[in-house]
């Protein structure tokens, strides 16, 4: 074997687990393998996981914060607006340096594949260019793949169908919409239509900015899940954010969710994002904006979470950390029982990586070896811990490594150091699970 990984937990609960790697893939999953590697790794019991997966991003507005100016409301409309203004001083060299610069630390958190939209309402296709450029150069450590995103509106910005069409034809990967930020509900409806029509006709994946409201009456998921079932799209549609669905009376709900389940369509909450964007017209009580993640779960379908911003006209903070996605998604929705945490381990992990239908990913014998060390026992020490990424394996080959976190201290009659664990009681959680 090229690489023996020894003394392993895994997501699924398994511990003192050996993964046995060669030419670049998972040969062997099991307790104490007698096969020897030319490298051997000691994870000394702690949480060997596939990698993260971003299953919503903005790759083309990243790190360009305060560029022209700082969002001084922090909304959604103001982010617009100002990405409206940004759009025309982007270069394609400051483009790819930024999303370069973003990938880097991609990598550092174990975060190896990324669904970006990309902005295609600006007729030089500027961001396409850039980040089709970007895709290929970081091809052999991250997948990227790319969503045509008409960001004002395919059928309300001029030219706007046509630009998805030419950003498709150069290597696009995914359709994507936005149907509420139409004029009206029907053209919002109508372009729901046309854009799963055009995807159908290519054998291509959808995934359409949906219903990012807190206007219950913003129901164009209905129409998304009515166009995947006639269409035969099943599987490859996703609906990103669905706010209003927090919104929604439950009778109206109680219809929705089997009918998206039926569809076969995924959902893609975004908490970092949803949490401080949504509700911003509400004085108390005060809606949290993010989806019915425990309901859609509760109904079979599919949930991911994705980071969507990080210092970006929309969102000043962030650092590609998918593990404080999780966290903010695990509060967010109340889901604090022990299978509810592991759903939002999930949602960063193996759920992602089946929405953007990625080759060769999971823990099992023939999958790639990619695979990060968290300075975590489980997943749910994971999150509470946003655990540090001992190593970051990308087809085999370290690509990162980072220290465990621990902090010294100088208190008389006290340890020398700690590290943030609770003495037996990840063991304890694993034996009550």
């Amino acid at each position: 074997m090229d690489l023996v990984i020894r003394n392993a937990s895994l997501p699924d609960g398994r511990q003192g687990v050996d993964i046995a790697i060669a030419q670049g893939r998972i040969v062997d999953v099991a307790p104490a393998l007698q096969a020897k590697g030319a490298r051997e790794i000691d994870a000394e019991g702690d949480l060997v996981t596939p990698p993260f997966v971003d299953a919503h991003f903005h790759l083309d507005a990243t790190l360009s914060y305060g560029l022209p100016r700082v969002n001084q409301s922090g909304t959604l409309l103001e982010g617009i607006a100002l990405w409206g203004e940004l759009k025309p001083e982007l270069t394609q060299e400051a483009l790819v340096e930024r999303a370069l610069q973003y990938c880097d630390w991609a990598v550092a958190r174990g975060l190896l594949a990324i669904r970006s939209h990309v902005d295609v309402c600006d007729e030089r296709l500027l961001a396409v260019e850039a980040l089709l450029d970007v895709k290929r150069r970081v091809a052999p450590y991250l997948d990227l793949q790319l969503v045509a995103f008409p960001q004002d509106g395919v059928l309300r910005c001029p030219g706007a169908l046509d630009n998805l069409k030419r950003a498709i034809a150069m290597g696009v990967d995914v359709v994507g919409g936005i149907p509420h930020f139409e004029r009206t509900m029907a053209d919002g409806a109508e372009s729901v239509r046309v854009l799963c029509e055009f995807a159908a006709g290519k054998g291509l994946r959808v995934d359409m900015h949906c219903d990012e409201s807190d206007d219950p009456l913003s129901r164009h998921i209905e129409t998304l899940a009515f166009h995947t079932q006639r269409l035969g799209l099943q599987g490859r549609v996703a609906g990103s954010h669905l706010t209003s669905m927090h919104s929604m009376d439950n009778y109206y709900a109680s219809k929705l969710l089997p009918l998206i389940r039926e569809a076969g369509v995924a959902a893609i909450a975004n908490p970092l994002i949803n949490i401080i964007l949504q509700g911003r017209h509400d004085s108390y009580p005060k809606r949290r904006g993010m989806t019915r993640v425990p309901e859609l779960l509760a109904h079979g379908i599919d949930v991911a979470f994705g980071h969507d911003c990080v210092m970006d006209p929309w969102y000043s903070l962030g650092s590609g950390d998918m593990l404080e996605v999780a966290h903010m998604g695990l509060h967010v929705a109340q889901m604090t029982g022990q299978d509810a945490m592991r759903a939002c381990f999930a949602a960063v992990t193996e759920t992602p990586a089946k929405i953007l239908g990625l080759d060769g990913y999971g823990l099992q014998p023939g999958c790639h070896a990619d695979l990060v060390l968290l300075d975590a026992r489980d997943p749910v020490e994971a999150i509470r811990l946003r655990a540090a990424r001992r190593l970051v394996l990308r087809r085999g080959q370290v690509v990162a490594e980072s220290p465990r976190a621990a902090a010294r201290l100088a208190l008389p009659g006290r340890p020398q150091q700690v590290d943030f664990r609770l003495s037996g009681h990840a063991g304890l959680a694993r034996e009550n699970a």
